[in-house]
Parts: C-alpha cells; structure tokens; sequence
C-alpha cells in the first residue's frame, strides 16, 4: 500500500517551497501572494529508497467569507484524509497565531502521525524563536528551512518510521495520460470531480479557478489511466500575472506530456480563436484528440442541432478532420464516460503499427491510379513507404523528387491511409525523402 504525506497550514507559510523541494520539481506555484496553491497537488518522494506521495495543500483559513477560501478548506480536509503522516507548517518569522492554534486543535484530535514544522529558521537567532511552538502541543517538532533545504533530511528520516504496513509496490509505468484542456471556465474540473466521484478540484463560477496542472489516477471499471487537468488557457495579455504565466506554461506542458488531450468547448460560446490556438498546439505536439463539447444540457435542441455544430467545428479545425466530436455535460454526466472510451481508443490508435508489405501493397496501388503532378517537367515517383517507428504515427515515401510533393497531395496520401485505417483523432505526419 503506498504512502501518503499532506502538507497543510495556513496560507504563505512555505508549504509550496517544501513540495517543490522533496519531490525535485517546481510543480507547485511558488508565489508570495497568499493564496497561489488552490488545488491539492499530488508529487512523489524517495528518500532512502522508500517512496511516497506528496500533497501540498492550499493554505488552511477558519470561518471565511471567501469562495476561494472556503473551498481551500475543503481540500485541506480531504487531503487530511488521505494522509498517511501530515506535515503541519508554521512560519517562525510571524510567530504562533490565532490561526495556527485553530489549525493544532483541528490536527490533535487526528488519529495520524503529525510532525510539526517550523519553516523559515534560517540562523541561530530564529532557531531560538522556534521553541515557543512546541506549544502547541505536538510530540515531534522539526526546524527546517524549505527555500535552502537544512533540516529536511532529519524530517525526512523522522517521516519513514510512522509509515504502517509499507510494502513496496511498483506503480504501473507508462500508464496512458489524457489531459483536459481549454479556455478558462468551460468545465474541466467538473468533468474531472464527475469522473472520479469525488470533489478532486475546486469548482467554483469564478474562471481561472484551477491554476495548476493536477494528476488523478483513474482505476475503476478496470480502466487505468493518468488523468491531467490543467489550468485555462487564456490569450496572451501584455501584462500577464507571474502567476497567470507560470499556469499557462504549466498548461502547455501538459499537452506536451499528454497521450490524448481532451479538448473542452463550451457549448454557449461555441468555438472560437482561443480553442483553435489549443486545437493547434495539440495538432503540433501529435497528440490524440477527442473534442468535448460541455453544457449540452444548457442548449435548447431541435434535430438539426448537433449536426449544425459539428458541421461549424469541422470546417474550423479542416484539414485535420477525423477528429471525435462528443456533446456532453459534466453536470449531468451525460456522455462523460463514453468521452473515456473514446480517449482508450484514440490511444491505441495513436500506436498503430502497419505491416511494411501491406502498407506499400495498399498505398502503392493508389498513387499509381493517382500519382502526384508533375512540376516544372519533373515526373514524381514514389517507390516505397515504411512507418516510423515513434510515439505517433508517422511515415516515409521514397520518392526521386521529395520537394516537388506539396502539401496537397500530402493531405491525399494522409486521406488514403485514413480510410483503410483507424487513425481517427490522431494527427498523421507525412514525409518525403530521397529513395536513396
């Protein structure tokens, strides 16, 4: 059974920095303003060759009026929850507040392992401040300093003997990644909280909501899958947020370690420029692609409906049509777990592998009732085709001319492949080489 460790306290204590330190990453948004870590964030630990997970946690604020706030409570429990041992973190340069007390009270009466840290002890003399926090009634009380890193290895070498029962388990590798994707505001953590059957992400009607990227582990229905949701991407403004920055780049990196994105729409906005740059960022990265159209149920319909807005889809994202469209709603659940069954086969599809004999058989035959035209007197022949063997599928005509084959009849040999083969929301990448 793995480990869980939850880093929790109030806001701006450096639970963030901490994350970033013990899993080696900067996956959590490390900012000064209060507030920035909304979401939990889940990372991974080894230390000593024991590994376990990390969550860090927005910070913990009591009896607030402020949506965020409030739903930031929320996660901290259900992180709590979770956890195997909780790390609870103060701040030795602002001292024992109100809050911190609200929070010990809270995690005393736990039945979990609770070390609590005081970050920021960075000298002799705040070393010293530290020890008024042993009041607050907790057995085993680490100094640290997260931003420089002393004192993390005596905390981690205290962490490893409170795990129960640790086994070792190997966790699957290469598990298949389908990230959600899209504007701010159009549901992807609804659809993510629908899916999994529990509140994962914060959902609220404010956009930009989820600012980091989050990884859920999908294991129901025997189906095994990463699931991304990732901050919305907005138009590049001229004065962007550090904070807004660092989420869209984390969004980007999604798509670029995704398998199959799921690109969200709103169904009462339709699709415009915003998800075209998304549509063609997955396009460019050769990723799957299945199209969610969200809020169907808001929609007044009639027969013609669902065609009309396929049809204004489809001529948007041309030539790269063969994409599955699916009209759903995360509120509903309507259509959500076809949208997963649908994203399994655009996987497989995405490592299609051809045989070489049949692959020329086929296409050889086509370019021979149809072969490319002739340019400036040079007559094209293609001789021979043989598929790359790389994460998408991709393929090499020998041909004496490669230059002289332009894009059109690239999309035609792309077309050909397309009908004979299920290659359907997977981009195909067609190249042109020299038969020597």
């Amino acid at each position: 059974m793995s480990n869980i460790v939850a880093i929790v306290g109030r806001p701006n204590v450096g639970k963030s920095t901490l994350f970033n330190r013990m899993t080696e990453t900067r996956k959590a948004i490390v900012h000064e303003m209060e507030g920035v870590t909304r979401d939990r964030h889940y990372g991974k630990c080894i230390w000593n060759g024991i590994e376990f997970s990390v969550i860090d946690t927005g910070g913990y604020v009591e009896n607030t009026k402020d949506v965020f706030e409030k739903e930031i409570k929320k996660q901290v429990l259900l992180a709590i929850e979770e956890a195997d041992v909780i790390y609870y973190m103060v701040d030795v340069t602002v001292g024992v507040t109100e809050l911190d007390n609200v929070v010990a009270q809270m995690l005393r009466k736990q039945e979990k392992p609770v070390i609590l840290i005081v970050n920021k002890v960075d000298n002799s003399s705040l070393y010293m401040q530290a020890y008024e926090f042993y009041g607050l009634g907790f057995e085993t009380v680490e100094f640290i300093s997260s931003i420089n890193g002393s004192g993390t290895g005596d905390l981690l070498d205290k962490t490893i003997p409170l795990f129960k029962d640790y086994e070792e388990k190997e966790e699957k590798e290469n598990l298949p990644k389908f990230a959600i994707v899209g504007r701010p505001n159009v549901g992807k953590s609804s659809f993510l909280n629908a899916l999994v059957g529990q509140e994962r992400n914060i959902v609220t009607p404010i956009a930009g909501t989820t600012r980091d990227t989050i990884n859920t582990r999908y294991n129901k229905f025997n189906k095994d899958f990463i699931i991304i949701d990732t901050a919305g991407l907005r138009k590049k403004a001229k004065k962007m947020e550090d904070v807004e920055f660092f989420s869209t780049m984390r969004s980007v990196r999604a798509i670029e370690s995704a398998d199959v994105c799921f690109l969200m729409i709103d169904a009462e906005q339709g699709i415009g420029a915003q998800d075209m740059s998304i549509f063609n960022l997955i396009k460019k990265n050769h990723k799957g692609l299945v199209i969610l159209v969200n809020k169907w149920d808001l929609i007044e319909k009639d027969d013609k409906t669902i065609k009309e807005f396929k049809s204004k889809i489809i001529k948007k994202i041309a030539p790269f049509t063969d994409v599955p469209i699916l009209f759903i709603s995360a509120l509903t659940k309507q259509r959500i777990y076809k949208a997963l069954e649908t994203a399994e086969e655009i996987f497989e599809n995405r490592k299609r592998i051809l045989k070489t004999n049949e692959l020329n058989e086929y296409m050889l035959e086509h370019i021979k009732r149809t072969p490319p035209p002739a340019i400036k007197g040079k007559f094209i022949k293609i001789k021979y085709i043989t598929q790359l063997r790389s994460q998408f599928p991709a393929f090499v005509f020998f041909c004496n001319f490669p230059k002289y084959v332009k894009e059109p009849y690239k999309r035609f040999l792309e077309n050909k492949l397309r009908e004979k083969y299920n290659f359907t929301g997977v981009p195909i990448e067609i190249f042109m080489r020299a038969k020597n």
